[in-house]
């Protein structure tokens, strides 16, 4: 029987029956969620194309096709010899693999099944689909961390709240819409499985589980460079368990196993190497490894010896310990064994380091620290609920509790330091506000007590009113989530699903403006210059240059040389005459330009101009000063006020080139900075090295040829100058001469 009503009226179900329908149920909410998670991550697809966005992706997107068309050992060893030229990149060596690797086993496997989808779709569509699998891992996380939670009835309920809000929350959106083909992709995935399966060995004590979470953390190692950020906090929650006296051989077998498979696995990727055991990024791990092994033969001698002689053990061992750990860890930084902390690990403790001492990392703006709106505008409601869920793992303080706080506390604080790490801080937040809304609607959807006094004349006045505040908070947190909801959807369609490549405006009467200027110029480029064409932009540019147009670059988004980066930023910052020495010494073939002063677009390269001589400032310091490109005022000109050594760089120049000729006479205005040149003063801008090749149709991307070198031997600026000159007596010749007054003869 299915169902039947006992002797008292009830009805009663098989509970077969119960355990069916709640697994069609699970499975209904997790279809839902993750359509929810992969439809709002596909806006840009059906606004624009399927396209890759951004910066980097491209530089994904090209290595992912190199590694269809060959095989893995060429993968690992290409060295591509069209980016930092004349260098070079050994790139198999110096990238993380675990991206492009996955996209070519889903490329194989479909073509193997007879379903040949092309890469680019693969890669565009990849970050929506490691979405629903992070919905998931944030489901199985959550379930994990209550699971130890006595007071918490409706475990599942807490964390299918999680999983909802991962799904669609902006936080994780910002860098897994369609065309986002960056490695938090799907670094993001394996940073949620890697830390359940973490939880999971603490709470079993499995030599499984702890081999498993060594596995995706080498999985999350090939990934992305993030991966740090769990060789960090793994050991943190050790430590801090030991401090609070919870040694156990459940975390000593599971932080073992997962620390040496982990570590061995990791060295494995030729980019990772030896650091996971010479680099103070990794010393934690080692140093809370080497702690673990103390406390197990302390534990042993405790039992063994006695107390009096335990003590004096203790001291002498413990200063020991310090003193030869200490020793050690300094010697071996100062002999080059272990390599010492980076610029990028200062910048993250000092704000104000990266732009004293390294300008190239502070240029990036998602190194830039977060402004106070970006949390709200990411995460929304689940700000406030953040902290009481961390209020509540401190009620429970059990293994796993200890886990979020340790993940809250570092996540809140890195992701203040820089705009990026936000990406990180979104999965912490919604495990505690899924347990926040797991608490709330375990009390005040609970009515049972309510309904069943209501027959009591004493007590339905009382159940009244009971019932009546639970509904109102209930349906208060409901509207919140349909807020919610709303929020997301609008925040992923106009702030993150707009292509880099392709900039989306409005026409006077509402509808919608494509800007393609980039796409434009990159064909430009493809189709109209020499396949060993070398291209010199800044290097925002190089990875979409190589993408898109396939042409040889100097510089580009890896960043690994500096002085290369700062030698175009010194051709761009200096005068004409300076920049054709550099330029012929480069072999540079085309100079790209991005200038937004005639549309407004403030992403052009003389809003980025500063951080270029900044940069080249760090290496030639007697020839370029910052102080210079500012007025005596201290303000930043591009007008008639501009400072000379502003008007005669060469960047200035290739900008607002001919900018006068748009205006048909009248005073140019550059709308980025609100400035305005003067009629006379825009014509008397020009270039005598460079000639003119290309231009946008609305004026975005500008591409220069770097002329030959003059047949006769002669300077091309003087060759200008003597052109100008007879061109104004050949003018004022042609002004002196009376013209013939033509009459209507009758």
């Amino acid at each position: 029987m299915v169902s039947l009503i006992d002797n008292e009226g009830y009805l009663r179900v098989d509970p077969t029956l119960l355990k069916l329908v709640k697994m069609l149920l699970l499975t209904l909410i997790f279809v839902s969620v993750s359509f929810a998670a992969v439809s709002s991550r596909l806006f840009s697809v059906i606004r624009f194309e399927s396209i890759i966005h951004e910066f980097d992706p491209w530089f994904n997107f090209r290595a992912t096709k190199h590694l269809v068309n060959t095989s893995f050992y060429e993968f690992l060893n290409w060295f591509d010899d069209k980016t930092w030229y004349p260098l070079g990149r050994v790139t198999g060596g110096t990238l993380y693999p675990g991206l492009m690797v996955t996209s070519s086993v889903i490329y194989h496997i479909l073509k193997f099944v007879g379903l040949p989808v092309d890469i680019r779709n693969i890669c565009v569509l990849l970050a929506p689909a490691f979405s629903s699998i992070t919905s998931l891992a944030m489901y199985l996380l959550t379930l994990e961390v209550t699971s130890t939670t006595p007071t918490l009835k409706h475990k599942k309920t807490a964390a299918l709240f999680s999983a909802f809000l991962m799904g669609i929350t902006p936080g994780y959106i910002s860098r897994s819409v369609a065309g986002s083909y960056d490695n938090e992709a799907i670094a993001i995935t394996l940073l949620l499985v890697t830390f359940f399966l973490w939880v999971k060995s603490v709470n079993t004590g499995s030599i499984f589980y702890g081999a498993l979470t060594a596995m995706f953390y080498f999985y999350m190692v090939s990934a992305w460079g993030g991966y740090v950020f769990i060789t960090n906090i793994i050991p943190l929650h050790v430590f801090i368990l030991l401090l609070m006296g919870r040694f156990d051989y459940k975390i000593y077998t599971s932080y073992c196993t997962w620390y040496a498979l982990g570590t061995l696995m990791s060295m494995q990727i030729p980019f990772v190497g030896f650091l996971p055991i010479r680099s103070n990024d990794h010393m934690a791990a080692f140093g809370v490894f080497g702690l673990l092994q103390l406390v197990l033969l302390v534990s042993y001698l405790k039992d063994t010896l006695s107390p009096t002689k335990f003590v004096r053990l203790m001291f002498a061992l413990g200063a020991v310990v310090a003193i030869v750990g200490i020793s050690g860890l300094v010697l071996a930084t100062k002999m080059g064994w272990i390599a010492p902390w980076t610029g990028r690990f200062y910048s993250l403790w000092d704000t104000n380091y990266a732009k004293v001492h390294i300008p190239i990392i502070a240029s990036v703006s998602e190194h830039q620290p977060t402004p106070w709106s970006s949390f709200f505008f990411d995460l929304n409601f689940m700000i406030w609920l953040f902290p009481v869920g961390v209020y509540f793992c401190f009620q429970e303080l059990s293994n796993p509790a200890v886990f979020v706080i340790v993940y809250s506390v570092l996540g809140s604080y890195f992701a203040g330091v820089m705009v990026r790490l936000m990406l990180t801080l979104a999965p912490i937040v919604c495990v505690c506000a899924g347990i926040t809304l797991g608490r709330l609607f375990n009390i005040y959807l609970d009515v049972k007590e309510e309904l069943s006094s209501w027959g009591n004349n004493k007590k339905s006045q009382d159940s009244l009113f009971t019932l009546l505040s639970k509904m109102v908070v209930s349906a208060t947190f409901v509207f919140y989530l349909v807020f919610y909801v709303q929020h997301c959807t609008w925040v992923t369609s106009n702030a993150y699903s707009s292509p880099s490549v392709v900039l989306a405006s409005r026409n006077p009467d509402g509808s919608q403006l494509l800007i393609d200027d980039y796409r434009e110029a990159y064909y430009w480029l493809r189709m109209n210059t020499p396949e060993d064409a070398k291209v010199m932009a800044w290097w925002d540019y190089g990875y979409q240059i190589g993408g898109m147009a396939d042409r040889t670059t100097f510089v580009d988004n890896n960043t690994w040389n500096n002085t290369h980066i700062a030698t175009v930023g010194r051709a761009m910052a200096t005068s004409e005459d300076k920049a054709e020495v550099i330029m012929r010494q480069l072999d540079v073939d085309y100079v790209l330009v991005i200038f937004g002063g005639l549309i407004g677009y403030s992403g052009d390269d003389i809003n980025k101009f500063l951080w270029m001589v900044r940069i080249a400032e760090g290496i030639w310091p007697e020839e370029i000063s910052e102080r210079n490109y500012f007025t005596d005022r201290g303000a930043y000109r591009v007008d008639d006020l501009a400072t000379d050594a502003m008007k005669n760089s060469l960047m200035y120049k290739l900008s607002f080139y001919r900018f006068g000729d748009v205006y048909n006479g009248l005073d140019p205005v550059d709308r980025v900075r609100q400035q305005k040149l003067s009629s006379g003063y825009a014509k008397s801008i020009t270039l005598d090295v460079m000639e003119e090749a290309f231009t946008s149709e609305n004026w975005i991307v500008r591409i220069y040829k770097l002329k030959n070198r003059d047949n006769f031997g002669r300077d091309l600026i003087d060759i200008g100058k003597k052109d100008r000159k007879q061109q104004s007596k050949r003018t004022k010749r042609m002004l002196s001469r009376k013209k013939p007054t033509m009459e209507l003869r009758v």
